[in-house]
């Protein structure tokens, strides 16, 4: 799967545990006609891959959707989401064409014509 957007947000890695687990999340706002901000969070050695992006540079995010259960201490499963990300690249912006010139200096062509 895939998210397409305008980068909204760039988190600092965490790093977690006494094995190192490392996240980064980055924001994205979609460009349609109800804008969505999603939360793509990347982990590991994906953390990295952030690195070379800024705010408000369009990009297109391989992801992958992730599922879990929580048991609750009174016994009561929790469901939660999160969106991975795997891939990051830039979209090229695309320029738009400057305007259609028009003259407004028609020049009248002299009618020689003997008739």
């Amino acid at each position: 799967m895939e998210l397409q957007g305008r980068i909204k947000l760039i988190g600092k890695t965490e790093t977690f545990g006494a094995k190192g687990f490392r996240k980064r999340e980055v924001v994205i706002t979609t460009e349609e006609q109800y804008p969505q901000d999603i939360l793509v969070e990347f982990v590991q050695d994906k953390t990295e891959l952030l690195d070379k992006f800024a705010i408000d540079q369009s990009v297109k995010i391989g992801i992958n959707v992730r599922g879990r259960c929580w048991t609750n201490p009174e016994g009561v499963d929790k469901y939660f989401n999160s969106i991975q990300g795997w891939r990051i690249d830039a979209v090229a912006e695309v320029e738009t064409p400057p305007p259609f010139e028009t003259t407004t200096d028609i020049k009248e062509e002299t009618n020689d014509l003997p008739f």
